[in-house]
């Protein structure tokens, strides 16, 4: 899953990415839909985000490409939630959806593996990653050579979700998931 993705389930360890049915053509209806619920029903906190997945195609059409949007999987939507039985009902009853992807009662989730290789088709990669330091902080890095070794921040590209570490003076480029405020 997205690095932000994975460093928010560690925090929610109930949260997962679910396919949720829909009337086919009614993806962005549910989309919206649900959107305007988790702020009206104040579920932002086990709701966290709904995605149509789609592709770009080129089509030639008289002669002329042109570059258009294709749903994935049409008549499906994918919800990134803490499922409970308040959210499950908000999800299971929004206008246009008709059930989970399971059984009706217990929803299964995508893998982290099948949620990442579908945003990362989409070209939605995964969200820039939120890290609370700046340069000068220490930071312990929690995967690869350096796993559990501490460094000092020199640089920070948020854009790109990376930064710089010095490590005993030897600097190193890692991603904001590779590395934990200390």
């Amino acid at each position: 899953m997205a690095n932000e993705e994975m460093n928010l389930r560690q925090d929610n360890p109930g949260r997962a990415w679910y396919v949720v049915h829909t009337y086919s053509g009614y993806e962005n209806k549910v989309k919206a839909n649900l959107e305007r619920l988790i702020h009206t029903a104040n579920m932002s906190n086990m709701i966290f985000n709904v995605v149509v997945p789609v592709e770009d195609e080129v089509e030639i059409k008289d002669g002329k490409k042109k570059v258009v949007p294709r749903k994935v999987f049409p008549g499906y939507v994918l919800v990134d939630m803490i499922v409970d039985e308040h959210s499950w009902y908000v999800v299971r009853n929004t206008t246009g959806v008709t059930g989970f992807v399971g059984s009706e009662k217990h929803p299964i989730p995508l893998t982290d593996a099948e949620a990442k290789r579908i945003l990362k088709s989409m070209g939605e990669e995964e969200l820039k990653p939120e890290l609370d330091v700046e340069v000068g902080d220490v930071v312990r890095i929690n995967s690869g050579v350096f796993e559990n070794y501490t460094g000092t921040i020199t640089a920070i590209d948020a854009e790109k979700g990376r930064l710089k570490v010095l490590v005993e003076e030897t600097p190193i480029d890692l991603g904001f998931d590779q590395v934990e405020a200390i």
